[in-house]
Order: structure tokens, then C-alpha cells, then sequence
């Protein structure tokens, strides 16, 4: 039996591709009623691992209720069907609301049972084995695939961007217009910093500013945080980070932020190309303590701050971000810096 996945409604033409491929076999197309999942009853992997429909083709050599307990029990079954092995990672994938244990409960109980009978240590990133458990209704599918088989996005040859970000401060001005486009550009930026799980947002004004303005901002903040934050617990198979979010005067910021080991830029058009410092840039996003970057808004960042910079860089010579887009602007720029870096 095949667990075959797909993008959202294109399971129909997946299936039809299917049985031009194996002929007459039971296909079940959207099981329960969930979208992007086909169940191929054939084991013939190799005939259909081509069609480009398919995202995921997943071999299960188990059915059982979707229960805890009788998950668990399987699992001297999963080790023979998986063999040798030093490290393995359990995936979960529950769908449904009437369940009374979550994908966690069932991640963590099998995977100490199959650790009991193997010895093998647990690895998220790079397993030999990888169990899948496909709760579909009131059913579980398990099955087994070779880690190396896995479509990663991690990969050992791969530089971990995360070592960057957990040294980055985003100092960000914050959006004031009318409240309902100040909510609104909030929730952008919220989302985009979320995104990279970043040492810390700090909004930061200065002088005088309007306090509904400013509240509406920060709402959207933390609504755009939130939300983005709920889409990274789903996808990851980690804990994820929760940014810390601050306010604080722009000028003070700067002033605390200019540290030892700290270094500071500021993102503007009358700055250097990332070209003409990236050999320098490199080096000091290595050893840095705290990379803080400062990002204006409506108004850029007040000439005063760029003295207190260790970089001006112009990001795209000739084009002005829109607000929203300055973040995730200024993060990608300094990973492809960071990249070259010896780790």
C-alpha cells in the first residue's frame, strides 16, 4: 500500500496518472475527505515515483486504529520493517479534531519504545530512518523510508542560517498612518520577523508620535507574530522560537546597542553596495556578539544613527523597499554574505 500526497486538488489528476501507470488497482482518492491525499493499494513505487502530481510517496506497511496505545504496540513490527539502524526520527501527521492525543503524544511515546528496543538515538534532522505515522480518520498508516530518501530542506553540506539569526536584532520604526494601515503594515512586519525566529523586534520611535497609531501598529505586531508563529509549529518538526518583541526610543537603542563585538547597520540608499563591504561583512557577522539593523519606515533612519553605524549598505541600488519588504530584504542579503563563511 502507498500513502501518495499532493498539492490540494490536484489528487484527481494524480490518480488518473496513477492508473495509466498500474491499471486496475483500489485507489482511494481524498481518504475522510482530506484534500492532497491519495491511497494506492499497490506496492509498485518505482512505476509512478516520476508523476509530477506526486509531492510524496510514502510505502505503509501498517494499518491500525488511530490509538495511542495501539500505535505503540507496533512498534517491535516498525523495527523489523526498518532494520539496522543508529538514529531515526518519528514524523506525525494527525488530521482531524476527535482525536484525544496530539501528533507530540504520539512522536514522543513511540519514539521512546522504538529507542527501548533499538538503543538508537533520535535525530529530526538527518535520521537513517524515517517513521511516518499518517493518522487519517480513524486510522493510522505507518510506514518506513531510508532518511537519505527524505526531500530534506536541511542538508549537512548546508550552511544553518539559525546561528546567524539568533545574533540578529531587528530595530524597526514603526509604520504611522491612519490605525487601520498602521494595524495593517504591523501585521507585515510581525510575520516577516517571526519568519527568521530572530534574537528580538524592537519597535522604536522617536519623539513625540501618536498613541493610537502606535498601539495599532504594535497590535498588528503581535497579530502577524502570532499568526505566522502557529504556521511554524505545523511545519517544523523542532521547537520553534518566539521572537521577543520590545519598544524603545530609536536613539537609545542605538546608544545601547553600540557595544564591543556588536555591530551595527543601517539599511538606506546613500550606503555602500553589499558588494564593496561583503569581504569585511563577512568576517564580523562570524564573530559578532549582535548583528542589530536598523529599519526606517515611512521616513528613513535620521542621518544621526548612520554615526553611530558600523555598515550604511544600499541593498538595491536605484530601488526604494516598500516598508514591509525591508526585512526580509536585509536577513536574505546578510545569509548570502554569511554563506561563505567558514563554520
Amino acid at each position: 500500500m502507498l500513502l501518495v500526497k499532493t498539492i490540494r486538488g490536484m489528487e484527481y489528476v494524480a490518480a488518473d496518472h496513477i492508473r495509466e501507470r498500474l491499471g486496475d488497482v483500489k485507489i482511494e482518492v481524498r481518504p475522510s475527505g482530506y484534500l492532497g491525499l491519495i491511497i494506492v493499494h499497490s506496492g509498485e513505487i518505482e512505476k509512478i515515483k516520476d508523476i509530477p502530481e506526486i509531492e510524496t510517496i510514502i510505502p505503509i506497511k501498517i494499518v491500525c486504529k488511530a490509538d495511542v496505545d495501539e500505535i505503540v504496540s507496533k512498534a517491535e513490527e516498525i523495527v523489523g520493517i526498518a532494520g539496522e539502524f543508529k538514529s531515526f526520527a518519528i514524523r506525525t501527521k494527525r488530521r482531524g479534531k476527535k482525536h484525544n492525543f496530539t501528533s507530540a503524544d504520539i512522536n514522543v511515546r513511540l519514539g521512546a519504545k522504538i529507542k527501548e528496543l533499538t538503543n538508537a538515538e533520535v535525530d529530526l534532522d538527518f535520521p537513517e530512518k524515517a517513521i511516518y505515522v499518517e493518522i487519517i480518520g480513524d486510522k493510522a498508516y505507518i510506514g518506513v523510508i531510508e532518511g537519505k530518501e527524505e526531500r530534506k530542506k536541511y542538508t549537512p553540506e548546508k550552511v544553518d542560517s539559525r546561528k546567524l539569526l539568533s545574533k540578529i536584532s531587528l530595530v524597526q520604526m514603526p509604520y504611522l498612518d491612519d490605525t487601520s494601515a498602521a494595524k495593517e503594515m504591523g501585521e507585515k512586519i510581525g510575520r516577516a520577523a517571526q519568519a527568521f525566529e530572530v534574537k528580538e523586534l524592537i519597535i522604536a520611535p522617536f519623539g513625540y508620535v501618536k498613541a493610537y497609531e502606535l498601539e495599532a501598529f504594535i497590535r498588528g505586531v503581535r497579530r502577524g507574530q502570532l499568526s505566522r508563529l502557529e504556521i511554524q509549529k505545523k511545519a517544523y518538526a523542532r521547537e520553534v522560537r518566539e521572537m521577543p518583541v520590545y519598544v524603545h526610543d530609536l536613539y537609545q537603542t542605538a546608544r545601547d546597542k553600540r557595544r564591543k563585538n556588536n555591530v551595527l547597520i543601517v539599511t538606506d540608499p546613500v550606503g555602500k553596495q553589499i558588494r564593496d563591504v561583503k569581504d569585511k561583512l563577512r568576517r564580523d557577522l562570524k564573530y559578532a556578539d549582535e548583528i542589530v539593523i536598523f529599519m526606517g519606515s515611512r521616513q528613513g533612519i535620521p542621518k544621526g544613527i548612520f554615526r553611530l553605524a558600523d555598515y550604511v549598505i544600499d541593498l538595491a541600488p536605484y530601488i526604494t523597499f516598500a516598508t514591509e519588504h525591508a526585512i526580509p530584504a536585509s536577513i536574505i542579503a546578510l545569509i548570502s554574505v554569511y554563506e561563505e563563511v567558514d563554520v
